[in-house]
């Protein structure tokens, strides 16, 4: 099949051509003939496998050109690095058109963003929150709106916005407009969404949910450390042929951080960039940028940036820190492997992360392979807080499957507890009060002596 068939106008086949599009995705193959019939869809796929354009050639077919003020298509992203990215997607699919796209977003300034949306738009990518902010100051209307896609469904729930989507939901015209919803998972939550905001959809699943590409190879290595964790970072770092793009993600924010600020001593401060939330809007667009272009070769980011980087040439993930929220396993490796390219995704797992690397095999229906550490490593003594830290983290999975398992990091109760207190005990405190009391102790002695 070729977009020909799908009987778009010229210019969107022309951007298409540009862009390299020649055979559609299996997401598109289905999506987009359902989309122009005017379906509600329920796609689940993963991450790269041109979702956006599934999504967006429909719209763009429908609008066809420039017209008023008000938008006619609503794109809801999680994060403001995935607004970006399909804003930008969606203005490369219409650079042959009049069509007018914008994203806005928290993180920046909001006046400039009312300004954009004063002068008038057609299809708007937005974040829930800046969305709501603009709209409550009297600057957004919904009137015309006839598409509202929800993208990366299953990260809005992570991340809270369902109440925020109700409130959207609730000021958007719901008669004769069309529902998308897009997710790489589908956990309760998500199930739960569908049923309130899609009217009969066809659910459209190109892999079972919560799989991963063919095209990622996946492995992990059991490391004892934080040190030793370091060490085996920095003997992949150092092929430079074989680790030319990487992607390194860190659990937090400070071990992010961290972990640049070592890098950056190890290396050449213009070839490692760090995205997380406290860094600022800017920084956070120009070295998604940089990284995406070729000019960075190693970006340490936390799960922020997992589902907003589309960056084609990613050799290998790896995964510092295992995530605890098992989805975000899947969107961070998705990040390899993109456009039928091959990638690597490789984790590093220390004690008190194994039972987590279980829980995402047994979310993605597949084995991990373990890799030996290399005997070149040098694998460094664990230091004791750090080792304790692992144990009573050991001991709170433990207690997660089993309330009444009780580990070392257990409160003893009984320290707790007052000691009980009887006749006898009274008894013997006045004794010893009695005792400690001098024989010849006169309390109006005291007084005449104060008066002397």
């Amino acid at each position: 099949m070729v977009f020909e068939d799908f009987k778009l106008n010229k210019q969107l086949l022309n951007a298409c051509e540009d862009l390299e599009y020649i055979t559609p995705t299996p997401i598109q193959t289905e999506v987009i003939p359902l989309a122009l019939a005017g379906h509600d869809v329920l796609g689940i796929a993963q991450t790269g496998t041109g979702k956006t354009a599934a999504f967006g050639l429909p719209i763009l077919m429908k609008i066809k050109y420039a017209q008023g003020l008000y938008p006619k298509a609503l794109v809801l992203a999680p994060t403001r690095e995935l607004a970006m990215q399909i804003a930008k997607n969606l203005q490369d699919l219409a650079k042959y058109t009049d069509i007018r796209v914008l994203s806005i977003y928290g993180g920046t300034g909001i006046q400039a963003q009312i300004a954009a949306v004063q002068k008038g738009i057609d299809i708007l990518v937005a974040t829930p929150g800046r969305l709501l902010d603009i709209y409550l100051k009297g600057e957004l209307f919904f009137k015309e709106i006839k598409t509202l896609v929800l993208d990366e469904a299953d990260k809005m729930m992570d991340m809270g916005f369902m109440h925020q989507i109700r409130k959207i939901l609730e000021v958007i015209p719901s008669k004769k407009r069309q529902n998308l919803l897009f997710s790489a998972t589908l956990p309760e939550k998500v199930i739960s969404l569908t049923e309130e905001f899609l009217d009969f959809p066809i659910k459209i699943e190109i892999t079972p949910s919560a799989t991963t590409a063919e095209t990622i190879a996946q492995s992990f290595y059991k490391v004892p450390n934080l040190k030793t964790k370091i060490n085996l970072l920095e003997y992949f770092l150092a092929d430079e042929d074989k680790f030319s793009r990487v992607m390194v993600f860190a659990r937090t924010r400070k071990n992010a951080e961290n972990l640049y600020k070592y890098l950056v001593r190890k290396y050449n401060d213009d070839l490692i960039k760090v995205i997380h939330a406290n860094k600022g809007q800017n920084m956070r667009i120009n070295a998604m940028e940089a990284f995406k272009n070729g000019s960075v070769r190693v970006l340490v980011a936390t799960d922020v940036a997992a589902r907003g980087i589309d960056a084609v040439a990613v050799s290998h993930v790896i995964n510092f820190d295992v995530p605890i929220v098992y989805e975000d396993y899947v969107h961070r490796i998705g990040r390899t492997g993109r456009a039928n390219q091959a990638g690597e995704a490789i984790s590093f797992v220390n004690m008190a992360e194994e039972y987590h690397i279980k829980k995402i095999e047994n979310l993605i229906k597949t084995k991990i392979p373990e890799i030996e550490l290399p005997s070149v490593i040098e694998i460094t003594y664990t230091p004791h807080e750090e080792m304790q830290e692992m144990k009573k983290a050991i001991d709170d999975q433990k207690k997660a499957d089993n309330p009444d398992f009780k580990g070392a990091f257990h409160e003893k109760k009984e320290s707790n507890k007052k000691p009980k207190i009887t006749k006898k005990t009274k008894k013997d405190a006045s004794q010893t009060k009695k005792k400690t009391t001098p024989n010849n102790f006169n309390p109006r002695n005291k007084k005449k002596n104060n008066r002397k």
